[in-house]
């Protein structure tokens, strides 16, 4: 294990997640709400681990293989974070009670929440950029210790998600709030619809 690798390929991993997205916003609701974290972290982990490995091993045959993948996930990423936006802020709107973060408050069946995960994970095109191009390209700088960057990626990912999951349920107090919620829920929209705009854009 080259050290050395394993931290830059750790670092690397958390500056380009590092940003609020589609699914960062997804994440930081779910802690929030304190509705399936574990599975929700896993999901996005294990998720980034499969496109990292990918990207790291064989990025470039991917993108020969498959030519036409990009058109299919920009425009259909497009219009599921175009619907899931309209998802949030009808939920910004709702009554004081629907918003309220106690234990009231119906919960998500875990199917649906991993179903709405591992699409806005893996419908969403700068996921890939992210994890198998930008992430691919810069393992080929280390030729033999491409397992090291790996891992270190993999592990920041990780660290990530997991960090962004359960420390937003220390935030649970100031979301008690209505306002806060709604604020959130009208925050999440505006990122989902910004992020499909960019798609349809090919930004």
């Amino acid at each position: 294990m080259d050290l050395a690798v394993f931290f830059t390929g750790m670092m690397m991993s958390l500056s380009l997640i590092v940003a609020i997205g589609a699914q960062n916003a997804f994440v930081l609701r779910q802690g929030l709400r304190g509705e399936h974290v574990l599975a929700v972290c896993l999901a996005c982990a294990i998720s980034d681990a499969i496109l990292i490995t990918v990207g790291v091993t064989s990025f470039r045959t991917v993108s020969e293989w498959l030519p036409w993948l990009e058109p299919i996930m920009r425009y259909g990423g497009a219009a599921f974070l175009i619907w899931y936006g309209v998802k949030s802020l009808l939920s910004a709107l709702r009554s004081n009670e629907a918003l309220a973060a106690d234990a009231s408050l119906p919960v998500t069946d875990l199917f649906r929440t991993l179903v709405a995960c591992l699409a806005i994970t893996w419908l969403n095109p700068h996921v890939y950029l992210d994890t198998v191009v930008l992430l691919g390209t810069i393992s080929t700088q280390f030729t033999s210790s491409q397992g090291s960057f790996a891992v270190g990626a993999i592990l920041g990912s990780f660290v990530f998600f997991f960090a962004l999951g359960y420390g937003a349920i220390k935030l649970r107090p100031v979301f008690e709030r209505p306002a806060a919620w709604r604020i959130l829920e009208t925050l999440i929209a505006l990122v989902m619809w910004i992020i499909a705009f960019k798609l349809l854009a090919g930004t």
